[in-house]
């Protein structure tokens, strides 16, 4: 069956076919005009003038309309399409030219062969050279060199509509994704209408900019805004973007083209553009300013635009509530398979939309998998390591993954302090329940965020007990050394823990901060801008560790050390005391594995020794070392080389005292 566009296609190849017929007898007539048949001067005289509708106008009327070509310009243009397409142009040219040689249209012989000539059309102000629909070859002068018509013009005469090859290595087609949810079609509507007014205004159509973290879901959102517009969506990355002005230009001149021919809109996307990068952010910002184009940005923070109008919209990550529907709505029949831990995902990981189908997608593909081997999976642990995995690539590059291996069993404190960090679990796994069902959330959005400080001397089981926490909830444990995020630049620190914070927002991980003594300590009276702005980066961490929706723990040695006013801010406080004599004892007993093979130990006498519960795994692994180097099993002989070696370490004198009976 032929379509609408199969017939737009044969007569756009009928028109085009006529049009070049036209422009070969003019070239046939000055090379040799009795060449000319009866069949061509019939042709000529019956050139028809609109071959196609005016709502279907040829590929060829549209290029006349779109730049504007006088008829002069317009038959040059045949004139350099006709070399390619028919293999009698190039002899007609050189018969044209009188020189053999000359089997190309020249600007010479277009003015010698062709109607209504004028000398400007081949100038850079006119359009043929302006948007480069020819190009002049160097060498020969203006008369003579060879002219070539662009390719991508030529295919768009034949009615061959695709992205101009010098583009594709910068933009990509962006996709339509209309399974949106609510809150971000309200988005759509509004950007839509903000450009329904003046999308045919190129220049003063207003820079839509897509601001915030959730960069999933931008594209999605500007794709169907350009759909709803009909314009087609093509995405440039930050990193893309030419920063020298020749390339800088020529991506500018090519892109305008294709808008023109192809209506179509740039989104740029520079959500991971470096500070650091200032030409290519000059580059942007030329781009929003001065290209002729529908324009989008994503970006995380809002951009100042100078001549151009801009409109800036928050894109946030789904509601709580849309986040459950997506969550039902991809995983189908399988969300019985969770048995009711839907919610516990939704506390735990605020992901996009695109994320959580992927998720979903993934982890049935590997449950299937298991299924039909012999291992036996659980499909909502599946999908929970799944998720996990998504918040992994950003945080991996800012802090330190630990991997928790220590269980409940393997702390040694007092019962107070259990059962605290048994309330911080709890806390946690109830937080959907609490905030959302019991309508807690809805009083406030201050102090959503679940915050501890761990308290005590070095190797109390602070990191350990972070450790137990992680395992518990089955979330990732990432450890910031907050001595190392401080910068002695202002505005430097307050970026360092944005941007652990924002990568940490997609949910599933613990935030350990340590050494919070470097940035916690007692705040001091205000003398200068250094110290007010010290007061700022204070705040600004305490702000981040309320809004954030999962648990953040700070350690730090002295609690004494640490502003009053800062404590209160924070739900649990824990005190990590150092362990006495039954609870070393106690961490003896348990610090060696059941696989590792011992003789002889006395975990009463191993108590004597006055070290916290880190030294005492430090010398059990070091004694495990000496003992299998040796061939033998771990005794209290092993112990006391290790002892002594640790005390070396620590710089500290080994008392008889400490050691008594052990050998």
């Amino acid at each position: 069956m032929i379509t609408t566009n199969d017939n737009w296609q044969i007569t756009n190849h009928t028109y085009l076919t006529t049009a070049l017929a036209k422009v070969r007898q003019r070239l046939i007539e000055h090379a040799d005009p009795d060449l000319l048949d009866t069949e061509e001067i019939e042709l000529r005289e019956n050139f028809p003038e609109n071959p196609i509708s005016d709502t279907e106008a040829s590929a060829l009327e549209r290029i006349c309309t779109i730049f504007n070509l006088s008829d002069f310009e317009r038959d040059l243009l045949l004139l350099c399409a006709g070399v390619e397409l028919d293999a009698t142009f190039p002899v007609l040219c050189a018969a044209a030219s009188g020189d053999e040689q000359r089997n190309y249209p020249t600007l010479g012989l277009a003015v010698a062969v062709l109607e209504g000539v004028h000398w400007s059309g081949l100038t850079i102000a006119r359009s043929l050279r302006r948007w480069r629909l020819i190009e002049v070859a160097a060498g020969g002068g203006m008369t003579n060199s060879p002219l070539r018509i662009d390719e991508r013009i030529l295919d768009y005469l034949m009615g061959v509509q695709h992205l101009d090859q010098r583009l594709s290595g910068f933009v990509e087609l962006v996709q339509i994704f209309d399974d949106l949810v609510d809150s971000h079609w309200q988005i759509v509507d509004k950007m839509i209408a903000a450009w329904s007014v003046k999308i045919n205004d190129l220049i003063a159509l207003p820079v839509l900019q897509l601001c915030g973290n959730e960069i999933a879901s931008k594209r999605p959102i500007a794709a169907m805004v350009c759909d709803g517009l009909g314009l087609n969506l093509y995405a440039i990355a930050a990193h893309s973007v030419p920063t020298t002005p020749s390339d800088l230009n020529q991506f500018k001149l090519l892109w305008e083209r294709e808008v023109a021919l192809g209506s179509s809109a740039l989104l740029i996307e520079c959500d991971d553009l470096e500070a650091a990068d200032t030409a290519r952010d000059a580059a942007i910002s030329h781009l929003c300013e001065w290209l002729r184009s529908p324009v989008l940005i994503a970006t995380a923070d809002r951009r100042r635009a100078r001549l151009r109008p801009s409109l800036a919209f928050d894109i946030e990550r789904p509601t709580t509530t849309e986040q459950y529907q997506v969550w039902e709505a991809a995983l189908g029949t399988a969300v019985q398979s969770l048995n009711g831990q839907v919610d516990a995902l939704v506390s735990n990981f605020n992901l996009s939309v695109p994320v959580i189908e992927a998720a979903c997608s993934q982890a049935r593909m590997q449950w299937e998998q298991g299924e039909t081997s012999a291992n036996t999976i659980d499909f909502s642990h599946l999908i929970w390591d799944t998720c996990r995995a998504q918040a992994r690539p950003k945080l991996d590059d800012l802090a330190q993954r630990i991997d928790c291996i220590a269980g409940w069993n393997d702390l040694v404190l007092p019962e107070a302090q259990l059962q605290v960090l048994r309330d911080v679990a709890a806390h946690v796994k109830q937080r959907a329940n609490v905030y959302g069902r019991w309508g807690f959330g809805g009083k406030s959005n201050r102090g959503l965020g679940i915050s501890a400080l761990f308290a005590g001397g070095s190797g109390t089981g602070k990191t350990m007990a972070a450790e137990v926490l992680a395992r518990e909830l089955r979330l990732d444990l990432y450890r910031i050394d907050l001595s190392a995020v401080i910068s002695k630049y202002i505005g430097e620190t307050e970026k360092n823990l944005r941007r652990v914070f924002d990568a940490a927002e997609l949910g599933g991980v613990i935030l350990l901060f340590d050494e919070a003594d470097a940035l916690f300590g007692k705040r001091t009276e205000v003398k200068d801008s250094h110290d007010r702005h010290s007061n700022v980066e204070v705040s600004y961490l305490l702000q981040r560790m309320e809004s954030y929706r999962g648990l953040s723990v700070l350690t730090t040695n002295i609690k004494s050390s640490l502003d009053q006013a800062f404590l209160r801010r924070l739900r649990f406080i824990v005190q990590f005391p150092f362990p006495d004599a039954n609870q070393r004892a106690e961490i003896w007993r348990r610090v060696f594995p059941k696989a590792t093979p011992t003789e002889g130990l006395d975990a009463e006498k191993l108590a004597q020794l006055n070290v916290a519960g880190g030294n005492i795994r430090n010398i059990a692994l070091n004694a495990a070392f000496l003992a299998s180097d040796a061939g033998e099993v771990v005794t209290m002989q092993h112990l006391l080389q290790a002892t002594k070696n640790e005390y070396v370490k620590l710089e500290r004198p080994l008392t008889d005292a400490e050691v008594r009976g052990w050998v």
